[in-house]
């Protein structure tokens, strides 16, 4: 489990085709190294990953993707020199600031609206159809793992304002329209869109 707020960014160094699948390698952010363990849980843009080697004494990062990760996210689209966002799960005892996020992408979609407006910026991605009714205006989304709240929504679209602190610290700084991004809409809202299918008060969920 995660809750969407950055810890860092790091750079891809290379992804690679590897047997059947593929191998992502990241430059380990230096306050992490000697601080997370093989086989623990980083959400990558969003995407929960594991850790599966410490390369060049640790200071690079490998993970092992599947053919379906890179169907169902833009974790395909990474190419070397890229940031990425990184979060490490939850501790029990931790904080929990943004919102429930369990690095399970829903939807790829592309970033529609991306400038400056003042000292905030205006990010406005896709909505598809299917998930029209998975978020609500002032509701949570957690985009490329970044918890934010949708400040409006319509039927094809979702609005959400960032701060400067929120740009700087993640990989919006480099962001451009047009680029895919991971959505995973508010977990609450998918039990209980699958609980009311279930009782019949709404269409499937």
């Amino acid at each position: 489990m995660f809750t969407g707020l950055i810890e860092t960014t790091a750079e891809v160094l290379s992804l690679d085709a590897r047997g059947q699948g593929w191998r992502l390698v990241l430059a380990a952010p230096e306050f992490m190294r000697g601080e997370v363990a093989l086989g623990q849980s980083i959400a990558v843009n969003g995407c929960c990953l594991t850790l599966a080697e410490f390369v060049a004494d640790g200071s690079q990062w490998g993970f092992d993707l599947l053919e379906q990760t890179l169907r169902v996210t833009s974790l395909g689209d990474l190419r070397a020199g890229a940031r990425v966002n990184l979060e490490r799960a939850m501790g029990a005892l931790g904080r929990f600031g943004g919102h429930l996020v369990q690095g399970h992408v829903d939807a790829c979609v592309k970033v529609l609206d991306w400038r400056a407006v003042g000292a905030d910026w205006r990010l406005e991605i896709e909505l598809p159809a299917e998930f029209v009714a998975q978020v609500i205006p002032k509701g949570s989304i957690a985009i490329d793992g970044i918890s934010l709240t949708a400040a409006e929504v319509s039927a094809q679209s979702v609005l959400c304002w960032i701060i400067p602190h929120t740009r700087e610290v993640t990989h919006l700084s480099g962001l451009e329209i047009g680029r895919r991004v991971n959505v995973e809409y508010d977990l609450i809202g998918k039990y209980v869109g699958r609980h009311l299918a279930q009782a019949g008060l709404i269409r499937g969920a």
